[in-house]
């Protein structure tokens, strides 16, 4: 059955609520509802394409790919699952927490980078999507793209996303549930008919990669998992303060996880004979070519919808950051921001781009650095705050809690800012290059992870200045513990 409507006060399809923290009232979400969530966050057949890349580029065997399609979803939800305890503690949108933790003026750094960052994510979402509908038109009526055709599926595609994520919270959950239960059939079927038709003998016996390779491609599969990791609170303001901390982590890796390491599986062994998969312009097309019709068309309908929903989310989340950035506009209207943007950027992608491929992990790469940064102070934040104060959140002039000096928490600015020079400083990919990418951490592709570290020890070395803590009363505290 779908999962029931996580807001108590108001059962209609659309959700008006923006930044400020949910009531006890309308805690009605579950821990188990966060499985469906991340699954469909990992609808995706480019994950297939990353998989594939992991044996083509990177140069692994089907031992290593199993390690890395096992760690990165580990790793990166497990962070996204830690961080999104947050939500649960303050009721409140993850960027609109983050003013807690930078000041309501230094808040708007980082919220504008992860803002322009989600650009670029939605871009490349928004691309794939109107990909498989293309590929559709063609294994279906023979029709062949075109720029007119590019520019008609690219609207389809981006206005259906700005319908559900308009919506809200209620309408991603219950499409999120039954795509679930669709993609998971399919992919079983698709599975199914790679056993038998795969050259196994081919599979097993290509020779290991090196570890460094092994290690950049865990990196490279969780940055995809690392993007979704200020957007993690947004998912779990609904859910009351007594929910399970630990189930909330489970239920986050498991969800990414059980589509994560087939899909990337998957990818690798059809990477061992289609090994130009990795390297076509177009990310999607070649399902057709290696599936029969009567599988690839639904394989393709069911994951159009998943990519529909991993946009939603995105363009959800964003309109909560485009409101803490100081926008005054209803959320639902602060997406149509992003949707114009996805709609620009994935024409230019289509139309301007020689390499889909080249563009996709250079992005990710990058994107991991940016909110790297932003992760290692807000976890340390969140180990040592007992609270949230729900009218200081929203308080964006000097009266409030969170005004700290001048309305920035320098300690929290510094320790960002330093930390995302220093991810920048371990990166290399197709356009820019920083001049430590050659050392160790550099060639294993831990720029983000130097990011998360740096940021980290710095925030919880320097001295903190503590905000105006909400004085105490007969309400619940907004605060949670990691053993809840």
């Amino acid at each position: 059955m779908p999962a029931e409507p996580a807001d108590g006060a108001a059962e209609t399809a659309i959700e008006t609520r923006g930044l400020e923290p949910v009531p006890d009232s309308e805690r009605t979400g579950r821990v188990r509802e966060l499985v469906p969530t991340w699954v469909a966050a990992n609808i995706s057949v480019l994950l297939l394409t990353m998989g594939a890349g992991l044996v083509i580029f990177n140069k692994l065997n089907i031992w290593q790919v199993l390690v890395v399609a096992v760690a990165a979803p580990v790793i990166s939800y497990g962070i996204v699952g830690l961080i999104s305890i947050a939500g649960k503690r303050g009721g409140a949108p993850g960027m609109a927490l983050s003013r807690a933790v930078f000041g309501q003026r230094g808040n708007l750094f980082p919220g504008a980078l992860i803002w322009v960052a989600r650009w670029g994510w939605e871009t490349i979402n928004a691309v794939s999507g109107a990909y498989a509908v293309l590929t559709v038109l063609d294994l279906l009526f023979g029709v062949r793209s075109s720029t007119p055709l590019i520019a008609v599926t690219l609207v389809f595609f981006v206005g259906c996303t700005f319908v559900v994520s308009g919506l809200g919270i209620n309408a991603l959950r219950v499409c999120s549930t039954w795509s679930t239960y669709l993609f998971g059939a399919f992919s079983v079927l698709v599975l199914g008919y790679l056993l038998l038709t795969t050259d196994w003998s081919a599979v097993f016996g290509k020779p290991a990669g090196s570890s460094a390779m092994m290690i950049a491609g865990i990196g490279t599969i969780a940055a995809g998992g690392i993007s979704w990791v200020p957007s993690g609170p947004d998912f779990t303001r609904y859910l009351p303060r007594t929910a399970s901390s630990r189930g909330m982590v489970g239920a986050t890796i498991g969800g990414a996880g059980v589509v994560v390491l087939p899909m990337v599986l998957m990818g690798a062994v059809m990477a061992v004979g289609t090994p130009d998969l990795a390297t076509a312009t177009d990310p999607v097309s070649f399902i057709g070519e290696l599936l029969p019709t009567w599988i690839a068309v639904p394989y393709l309908l069911i994951a159009l919808v998943g990519m529909l929903l991993i946009n939603s989310m995105s363009m959800y989340s964003a309109g909560f950051t485009a409101q803490t950035l100081g926008i005054k506009v209803p959320r639902a209207w602060a997406v149509s921001v992003n949707a114009i943007i996805s709609l620009v950027f994935g024409f230019l992608l289509m139309v301007v781009a020689t390499s889909f491929f080249g563009s996709f992990i250079s992005f990710l790469t990058l994107l991991a650095v940016a909110f790297s940064a932003w992760i290692g102070v807000f976890g340390v934040d969140m180990l040592r705050r007992t609270a949230y104060d729900g009218p200081a959140l929203l308080d964006t002039t000097r009266t409030s809690a969170y005004w700290y000096k001048g309305g920035f928490a320098w300690q929290a600015m510094t320790a960002w800012g330093l930390a995302l020079v220093v991810g920048l400083l371990f990166t290399e990919v197709d356009w820019f290059g920083g001049p430590l990418a050659s050392t160790w951490i550099g060639e294993n592709g831990l720029g983000w992870a130097a990011g998360i570290v740096t940021s980290a020890v710095l925030y919880a070395v320097l001295p903190r200045t503590a905000p105006v803590e909400p004085a105490a009363s007969g309400e619940p505290e907004l605060a949670g513990s990691l053993s809840n």
